[in-house]
């Protein structure tokens, strides 16, 4: 793909309450609202990381990556209950990650925020990694990337919401997907021998000469809106496995909702998949929703979608 201009752009999560939402990501890691969407059907406040010096800093909308919907629907039945995709029956959608530059520090101003931790530091075997739950019981990952990194400081402008994580049944399948019909890279792959499950890290990288699957924990640390695909191993020879749970199956149940891509020619970009074995929930001229081989959902749409 040829075209420099694609960006991972936003990731959509279904919220109980809005406000409470966009308080605690705001004090949690410093985001801003940068655009909000007010129709028939929902609320949505578009939060990033905004601050002066920031790598989108003043961008337009959809000219960034980083970027969270956080979306309430309006008169909608007073039994939806919303799922962070971690348990059964509704496993599927794994988390969200922040990438801070003193992890440390993180987590201590979160403990003094009085944010509730699935995993401290501390905890378990890998010492370098957090979870945090947000007001929805959503899962967020906190991750060092060591920008700026200062002694004692948690520097909210070094942040970057690094990454957006699904669990997939193929990965063979989701990289043919993801590389060969989206045209993203393989940052990076990892392989955990002990608990059968390898994770792969991919997003667009306009550097002609990039090499895949070199980039280091640090390095990819900086960057943001990569994709996360886990693969427990065996579910792509276990025809009793039905896949995971996609939120928008049942009316009462939701929780993520999308991811979604952008670039300056959507038009072309959407025809070119039209001759590719790709599901299509949506087409327009200039937008389009697409599925993923496990029925994520993907939507595409040009630079002026949101401005």
């Amino acid at each position: 793909m040829s075209d420099a201009s694609f960006v991972t752009n936003t990731t959509c999560l279904h919220v109980s309450n809005l406000e409470t939402s966009i308080n605690w990501y705001k004090d949690a890691f410093g985001v801003s609202v940068i655009h909000e969407i007010n129709n028939d059907k929902y609320t949505s406040a578009f939060i990033a990381l905004d601050s002066e010096g920031h790598p989108n800093s003043g961008k337009p909308v959809s000219q960034r990556n980083g970027v969270i919907e956080l979306r309430q629907l309006k008169n909608s039945n007073v039994n939806v209950k919303i799922y962070s995709g971690n348990s059964d029956p509704y496993r599927g959608f794994g988390h969200l990650c922040y990438a801070v530059s003193n992890i440390e520090e993180c987590q201590k101003h979160l403990l003094k925020q009085g944010v509730e931790f699935k995993k401290k530091l501390e905890d378990g075997r890998q010492k370098n990694i957090a979870f945090v739950l947000d007001p929805d019981q959503y899962w967020v990952e906190l991750i060092e990337n060591a920008i700026d990194k200062q002694d004692n400081v948690y520097n909210l402008s070094s942040n970057r919401m690094n990454h957006t994580m699904v669990r997939v049944k193929d990965p063979i399948k989701s990289l043919e997907f993801y590389k060969g019909a989206l045209g993203m890279k393989l940052y990076s792959k990892r392989d955990f021998p002990d608990a059968k499950f390898t994770l792969y890290f991919l997003g667009y990288e306009n550097d002609p000469s990039y090499i895949e699957s070199q980039e280091d924990r640090v390095q990819q640390a900086s960057r943001q809106s990569i994709i996360e695909l886990t693969h427990n191993w065996g579910t792509e020879n276990d025809d009793s496995f039905q896949g995971y749970y996609i939120f928008g199956k049942d009316d009462s149940v939701i929780g993520f909702d999308h991811f979604s891509i952008s670039c300056k020619d959507s038009i072309n970009f959407i025809k070119s998949l039209e001759s590719k074995n790709i599901n299509f929930l949506e087409k327009g001229a200039d937008t389009a929703t697409i599925t993923d081989p496990d029925g994520w959902k993907v939507e595409i749409h040009s630079y002026e979608y949101l401005n």
